[in-house]
């Protein structure tokens, strides 16, 4: 079910990738500041960045929240997704304003996503809306405890 997409990454694209893994800054200008200490201009910066959106190459940019010390809520979801639909129902999910990423894997729990709303009340109503959307059921897997992993890929 893995999906592998295999992109061409010029030395400084691998070089954007890692350096802003490392962080982004927080100003009136981030794009200039962050392009500077790259040795770019602001315009080829977020040029770069579009084009790595559009190939695939990064599925996002931008702030990761922790939705619930900000009081709202945030449950890993999975679903057991028939192969042939799985698209389709990918596109729905995706269509939610709730869910912040959504993977497939090789497992019968094959299709697996994050719902993170602004209030914790909010959260079994996607699920609902979720499941009449697509058909199927959604599982979801409240955290017990969490842990920070400071996760960075050198390209």
């Amino acid at each position: 079910m893995s999906r592998a997409i295999s992109i061409e990454l010029d030395a400084t694209d691998r070089a954007i990738v890692n350096a802003l893994q490392g962080g982004f800054p927080v100003c009136a200008t981030p794009y200039a500041i962050a392009a500077e200490a790259l040795g770019l201009g602001e315009a080829e910066l977020i040029e770069r960045l579009g084009r790595l959106l559009d190939d695939g190459a990064l599925s996002r940019f931008g702030p990761m929240y922790n939705a619930d010390r900000m009081g709202g809520g945030n449950v890993l979801a999975a679903m057991k997704v028939e192969a042939g639909d799985f698209d389709k129902v990918a596109e729905k999910i995706n269509a939610f304003v709730e869910v912040a990423h959504n993977y497939a894997r090789d497992h019968a729990f094959n299709m697996w996503f994050v719902i993170a709303t602004e209030d914790t009340g909010r959260i079994p109503d996607v699920i609902a809306e979720i499941e009449d959307a697509t058909g199927y059921r959604v599982y979801a897997m409240p955290k017990e405890e969490e842990f920070f992993v400071g996760l960075k890929f050198e390209v």
